[in-house]
């Protein structure tokens, strides 16, 4: 049993900034990539930021400069810090994982709920 629960989430003013987590927990061996996707309403979802076992990221285009990705491999944490928000970055923020449930170290990818955040001008 493996779940991705996201928080975080929430209105702010264009050009303010959050901070999205996301906790995996469950029976885990491993956890290789995670990141962050989102789905505007009428628009298909799209990755936003990536960041592998090692720490190494990338980000949309459309975010590089304002988002930050990071993780705590011993918390089986992720964080996405959103900064100078705009109107454009409103969506469904999910959390993704590729996780590892016992020693064959065969991955799968996981998925949390979601989160809404909405920028307002």
């Amino acid at each position: 049993q493996v779940q991705l629960v996201e928080s975080g989430g929430g209105l702010v003013q264009a050009g303010g900034s959050l901070r999205l987590f996301c906790a995996a927990s469950g029976t885990i061996l491993s956890i290789n990539d995670m990141g962050w996707y989102r789905q505007a309403p009428g628009k298909q979802r799209e990755l936003v930021a990536r960041i592998t076992s090692s720490s190494t990221t990338n980000y949309a285009d459309s975010v590089k400069g304002r988002f930050t990705i990071s993780r705590d491999n011993a918390k089986n944490t992720v964080y996405l810090q959103m900064n100078s928000l705009k109107p454009e970055d409103t969506a469904v923020y999910y959390c993704n994982a590729e996780i590892a449930r016992d020693y064959r170290s065969v991955y799968y990818s996981y998925w949390g709920q979601g989160t809404q955040v909405t920028v307002s001008s």
